[in-house]
Parts: structure tokens; sequence; C-alpha cells
């Protein structure tokens, strides 16, 4: 009569260390680390490049032992020249997105007063040279700017802060309330090659 091998407890701890070896040993081929690639110059500029019609002009902030100061006018036709004809404030919760949406007939000026936020633009216009390039640019508080964001190419706003951001928006024509000029698209679509994830980290 045959006889049936005999494992040991002995033998079945051996077994299950020399799979979680070579578990650990595929999962460290598979999940070799990456080296980061460049992101802003040596003077601290991004390298970025920005779609075609895309402006970031920095402020300048007083302070005193009071608070801060911080011209907005000024900035704002520095980074476009149409006149200001039209200016209001919107501001975004922590965590909530504003957008799709693009203009036909006007350009935008947003300044960031207040916040941490992530910007990302869909370049839609096919006869420019950055057609269907994306930008994701980071904007806060610390380091105020003026943006000018062109007709056609999608935008929406991402706080990825902890506090409400607040904005102050010059576009560069009068709002119509009978026939707004905006033009929106759900925040997953199958036009814009982007997805909004909350992510922990990288």
């Amino acid at each position: 009569m045959g006889r049936f091998p005999c494992v040991c407890p002995e033998d079945n701890h051996h077994l299950h260390t020399t799979l979680e070896v070579a578990n650990d040993m595929e999962k460290s081929v598979m999940e070799a680390p990456k080296q980061d690639v460049q992101t802003v110059t040596p003077e601290g500029e991004p390298v970025q490049r920005l779609i075609e019609g895309v402006k970031i002009v920095s402020a300048v902030n007083h302070p005193d032992e009071r608070g801060t100061l911080c011209g907005i006018s000024s900035l704002a036709l520095k980074a476009h020249p149409a006149p200001i004809v039209y200016v209001y404030q919107f501001t975004i919760r922590p965590g909530k997105v504003k957008g799709w949406h693009i203009h036909h007939l006007h350009d935008d000026r947003i300044f960031i007063s207040q916040g941490t936020v992530k910007v990302v633009l869909y370049d839609n216009r096919p006869e420019s040279p950055t057609y269907q390039m994306i930008n994701e640019i980071y904007r806060t508080e610390h380091h105020r700017t003026i943006m000018v964001i062109p007709a056609y190419v999608f935008h929406a706003h991402h706080n990825v802060g902890q506090t409400e951001a607040l904005f102050i928006s010059i576009p560069t024509r009068i709002y119509n309330h009978e026939s707004p000029d905006v033009y929106r698209l759900p925040l997953d679509n199958n036009t814009i090659p982007y997805r909004f994830e909350q992510r922990m980290g990288w």
C-alpha cells in the first residue's frame, strides 16, 4: 500500500515564507522608484508650457503690522489691455470643483485672493498651436496672481485647500443676463481627457 508524504508544520512555514519572499521580490520589481521630473527652473519659474494665450502675472503684496494690501485693477490691465467693464467675486468651498466651462465672446481675468486651488485648462481651439493641451496650475494666497484665460479654453477650478477659496473676476466683457456667454460640460465627459480625483499624495 502506498504512503503519502508527511508535511510537517515546519515545512509549511518554510513554504509560506518562500512564497512571501517571492511575492515581495515581484513587488519590488514592479514598484521600482521613478526619478522626479523637472517642474521649475533654478529661479523657481515653472517649466510647464502654458496653453497659447494663457498668462499669469504675479501681484505685489504690501504687508505691515495691520495686514496686507494688494492692488488688482492695475494688475488686470497689465495682464490684459481690455478696459475694466465688469467685476465680481466668487468663492469655492473646500473639495468642490467649479467647471468645466468656456466663453466664446470674452477672455477671463481671474485674481486669487484667498485659498489654494488647482486650475485645470483644456485648449479646445483647433487652430491653436497648443490644441488639446492640458494645463494643471496651482494657485494660492501665498503667491497672489491674476490669470488670463482666453475664449474657447475650457477651465475648471478645484479647491484643494482647507478653507474657502476667494476670487475676483474681471472679464473683458459685461455679463449678458439674457444670453450668458458661458457654455458648460459635466465634470466627467468625453471631450476633455481629464478626471478630478481626491488623492492622498504621491
